[in-house]
């Protein structure tokens, strides 16, 4: 380890100088401790049920832009049907959001969102 230059400036702070290797492999660790700490955080999530992780068809499928209720519905295994019956939505609503043909009101995006298990982001159409 290389010894540190101190300087103080003129409102009285103090810095430090350093080579430049060194500045590089300190950010090098803290880049590597703050992906571990991330990595910990999800695989916590994970074993406590609070994440869930997406097959990359369903993820490529909503990037591509096809309407994110059908992905979702599809990919939970249900049909319209099932999924108006566990909503509380009539299924000619859900097949016209699907087909891009009406935006849902809050009170039943909610709904929706709530009977396929995902957020309310979740649900709202890729942007270009």
């Amino acid at each position: 380890m290389t010894r540190a230059q101190f300087i103080r400036t003129e409102d009285g702070s103090e810095l430090a100088v350093l080579p430049r290797a060194e500045y590089e492999r300190l950010v090098a660790l803290a880049e590597e401790a703050a992906d571990t700490a991330a990595f910990d955080a999800v695989r916590g999530a994970l074993a406590e049920g609070a994440e869930e992780l997406v097959p990359a068809a369903v993820a490529d499928r909503l990037l591509a832009g096809e309407a994110p209720l059908r992905v979702w519905r599809q990919w939970r295994g249900l049909t319209q049907t099932a999924l108006a019956a566990r909503a509380g939505v009539p299924q000619s609503v859900i097949s016209a959001i699907e087909r891009g043909r009406r935006r849902p009101s809050l009170p039943t995006l909610k709904a929706l969102a709530r009977a396929l298990a995902v957020t309310l982001d979740d649900l709202e159409p890729a942007r270009g």
